[in-house]
């Protein structure tokens, strides 16, 4: 069946369209919360750009896209590896890319090239560098930070491994909203981007090629396999690499964060009960309600919350970098990116890859 008439089938009325809706906010909202908490970036403005983007791409698409952060970027910048200007330039630099690749046609030639083991091991690069960040941020207060992990205990135990995050984050949110007494409701205004605020630095162009890494991997290649899986839908990498790049070209200069697709994403509407296109527009709609009120609770939000929200994302990443056919090269390029950045570990990584296919 061709994307072109798929398209406009695929928009339902049903309660898993509500709840599939869920699915994709597992890791975005602990996410998003922790860079605008962190940097000085608006977190009304972060989340109208998932807000808009939902409804643009699950129109486009018609079936239940998934919108993440980039999570190489965002990881860095809330550790501070990244400042706000080399972190918005890495943004354009990996939009300008992944819309010349996707237009061009190119992508399915070049995923090869970046093996598996190299994206698994950016991904536990980037899960350490969040655990040490979250550890680190959540012994500022022990008590709360303990409180945190019943909690996260609680969700494991009643069978919510994957909403454990969520679940600590809706705590910090009472915490929050009890803290700042009183929340004004107003609608964000994006502002647009002062281009001498830009750092085009060397740690800026390292950071969006681990991006780009897990973008080939997880965000066109997998995400491409997996709406094919689930909604047979004819979407190639290079479509979804077109319409990232888009998305970070319209999105970061009016102030949203670098965005992309992902199979977690849409793994996790599917697992929650999406089947169509609606549940992007519900989840539009319930990001644009948080953005109305977001910007009295940010400030008032709990940073050691905040720290065991990032070990509990940093773990279900490292879940998914750990599942590797090389053990051995994903950990040593996880530890690399620990120590040095993801741009040096994927380039030594992507040298060690090829020089032990050759060997092998």
């Amino acid at each position: 069946m061709s994307l072109a008439s798929w398209r406009g089938t695929r928009f339902g009325v049903a309660w898993g369209e509500v709840t599939g809706a869920v699915g994709d906010t597992v890791t975005v909202l602990p996410i998003v919360v922790a860079v605008a908490a962190l940097t000085d970036l608006s977190l009304g403005r972060l989340l109208l750009g998932f807000a808009l983007f939902q409804v643009v791409w699950g129109l486009y698409y018609g079936y239940p896209i998934s919108v993440e952060p980039m999570k190489a970027l965002a990881a860095l910048v809330i550790a501070g590896g990244l400042s706000g200007g080399e972190y918005v330039a890495a943004g354009l630099l990996a939009g300008v890319t992944l819309l010349l690749v996707g237009t061009t046609g190119t992508l399915d030639r070049l995923a090869p090239y970046v093996g598996e083991p190299v994206v698994r091991g950016i991904q536990v690069g980037v899960a350490l560098v969040l655990l040490r960040t979250g550890v680190t941020t959540g012994l500022g207060a022990p008590r709360l930070a303990a409180l945190s992990v019943v909690v996260a205990l609680a969700a494991v135990a009643l069978g919510y491994r994957n909403a454990a995050a969520l679940a600590v984050l809706a705590m910090g949110g009472v915490v929050a909203a009890g803290a700042a007494g009183t929340v004004t409701p107003r609608l964000p205004t994006p502002v647009l981007l002062d281009p001498s605020t830009l750092v085009v630095s060397r740690n800026a162009v390292g950071a969006t090629l681990g991006q780009l890494a897990m973008t080939v991997g997880n965000a066109a290649v997998a995400t491409a396999l997996l709406v094919d899986e689930y909604f047979d839908a004819d979407t190639s990498p290079d479509d979804l690499s077109t319409s990232m790049g888009v998305m970070n070209l319209l999105a970061m200069p009016l102030g949203a964060m670098p965005m992309c697709h992902g199979s977690g994403g849409v793994a996790g509407k599917y697992a929650f009960g999406a089947r169509t296109a609606t549940s992007n527009l519900v989840l539009g709609g319930c990001y644009l309600l948080l953005a109305v009120v977001a910007v009295d609770l940010v400030a008032a939000f709990p940073m050691a919350v905040l720290g065991v929200v990032l070990v509990l994302v940093a773990v279900e990443l490292g879940r998914a970098g750990a599942d590797t056919e090389d053990p051995l090269l994903t950990g040593a390029i996880g530890v690399l990116a620990l120590l040095t950045n993801v741009g040096v570990a994927f380039l030594a990584g992507l040298v060690g890859y090829h020089a032990l296919a050759r060997l092998r």
